[in-house]
């Protein structure tokens, strides 16, 4: 577990206690922090209430589910480890910071409001790991932001990393918390998928090495406007110190304006461009236009921290991809069935369509927007589309005028009526371009039900 010793003898409230935020509790008490915590759900809250491990530093807490009331300051044991009680946050008076989930939208929570009325800053877990940063083995860390390609781009450059036997660890938007995780020896490196929102709860990242893939119109419900997401992304290189490493993709105008402003880091500014011409045969698992751009990208990082072009190689080669990315997960028939949930907007979908000759397009979920414009080009791929969701009236609507369209609302049903149509040598494709709240807990759930509708066929 990664702790922080400046934690030590501070209150922090802790809202919402699911995997980031139990982790973010733990850490928080292991270093010698007050914490009250607390979440809706109040199977969440009994794991930190009452606790059988008082006696080692957890508090008694409370459980109650009646009208909120000002929460408590946390207390210290007499022996200076932390305690943690349980209750509603209404008051953070006194607090040293409000440490909030990515999830939580800072743009309309009232708990984020009453946190600056009591000037308590808002903070998440990346936060609490730059902390302590000072306290661990000397090492580096890679932050990788953009709209898309980051999570196959994380994983890409902790294998290469993996592959030259350097010690490293993966966290942040992607695998366990990061501070869950035990620390890293002399010379790791910590490579972190950072999305906007915990961009936004973060204040002194210092990244050694910087990376940002693309920027495209994404979870515009939470900013003030595209302009908006677009400056928070930037802020990761505004946390950067000059000398550090700053890896750009400009193949989008915003991303191009950001890498302008950076101009004066000469050496430590690596612009990856579009369109660039690479061969990609002898890497199975980064396939496609999109993957050259991941690929040049963690190029660019693993030779920023000095490993070879024979791990290089070896690591790009010996890439197996993600789960719920563009993933086959079975084939029946001569019909491939291919889990790309991890798809949640139209951008992130447009190449997988284009990846396969004949698909069987399953879309639709809770949608960002209104159009599947980024989509289009591939449209001459897909034989037919099923339409799920919330999102999948509006889509039969815009998809019918280009291919044959069944709304059939749910994944079980767009998975049997997919096979009834399909034929040797089609794909049957989940890549929804929509988030997946409307009926599942996250991508990954739905990912796993595909999967089990699949199973269901064989």
């Amino acid at each position: 577990m990664i702790v922080a010793k400046a934690w030590r003898g501070k209150r922090y409230a802790v809202l919402g206690l699911a995997r980031s935020g139990a982790a973010t509790v733990r850490a928080l008490v292991a270093g010698g922090a007050g914490v009250v915590a607390w979440d809706s759900d109040e199977a969440k809250r009994a794991v930190f209430a009452p606790s059988p491990l008082r006696g080692e530093g957890w508090g008694e807490g409370q459980t109650s589910s009646a009208a909120p009331v000002a929460a408590p300051l946390p207390t210290l044991s007499p022996e200076g480890r932390g305690l943690v009680d349980v209750a509603p946050l209404d008051d953070l008076t006194g607090f040293d910071a409000l440490v909030v989930s990515p999830g939580v939208p800072l743009n309309t929570h009232p708990l984020a409001a009453v946190a600056r009325e009591a000037g308590v800053p808002v903070i998440g877990d990346i936060e609490l790991f730059a902390q302590a940063r000072g306290d661990l083995p000397s090492h580096k860390v890679v932050g990788i932001t953009g709209t898309n390609g980051k999570s196959t781009t994380t994983a890409l450059v902790h294998h290469i990393l993996k592959t030259a036997g350097i010690p490293t660890l993966m966290g942040g938007n992607i695998g366990l918390p990061i501070l869950e995780q035990e620390a890293l020896p002399e010379g790791g490196v910590y490579v972190l998928e950072l999305s906007s929102y915990q961009i936004d709860l973060t204040q002194t990242l210092d990244c050694d090495v910087a990376v940002l893939l693309n920027i495209t119109p994404d979870h515009l419900d939470r900013y003030d406007g595209f302009e908006g997401y677009a400056a928070s992304k930037a802020r990761l290189f505004a946390m950067q110190s000059a000398g550090h490493d700053a890896i750009i993709g400009i193949g989008d105008a915003p991303s191009a304006a950001i890498a302008r402003g950076l101009s004066g880091r000469a050496e430590h500014l690596t612009k990856i461009a579009p369109g660039v011409c690479l061969f990609q045969g002898d890497w199975p698992a980064l396939q496609g236009p999109h993957n050259a751009q991941n690929a040049l990208a963690a190029i660019a990082v693993a030779k920023a921290l000095g490993v070879s072009e024979v791990d290089i190689d070896r690591g790009l080669a010996s890439f197996t991809g993600l789960p719920h990315r563009m993933q086959q997960i079975a084939s029946y028939g001569g019909v491939a069935y291919v889990d790309d949930s991890k798809a949640t907007n139209p951008e992130s979908t447009a190449p997988a369509l284009a990846a396969f000759e004949r698909v069987h397009w399953i879309v639709g979920g809770r949608a960002k927007g209104d159009d599947l414009d980024a989509c289009r080009p591939a449209f001459g791929h897909v034989v037919r589309a099923y339409t799920i969701g919330e999102a999948g009236p509006k889509f039969a609507e815009i998809l019918g005028g280009s291919m044959p369209v069944e709304a059939v609302g749910t994944l079980d049903a767009a998975v049997r009526s997919a096979a009834a149509n399909a034929k040797p040598g089609d794909t049957v494709l989940l890549s929804p371009a929509c988030a997946s709240f409307d009926q599942f807990r996250d991508y990954e759930a739905r990912g796993a039900a595909f999967r089990a509708a699949v199973e269901l066929l064989a």
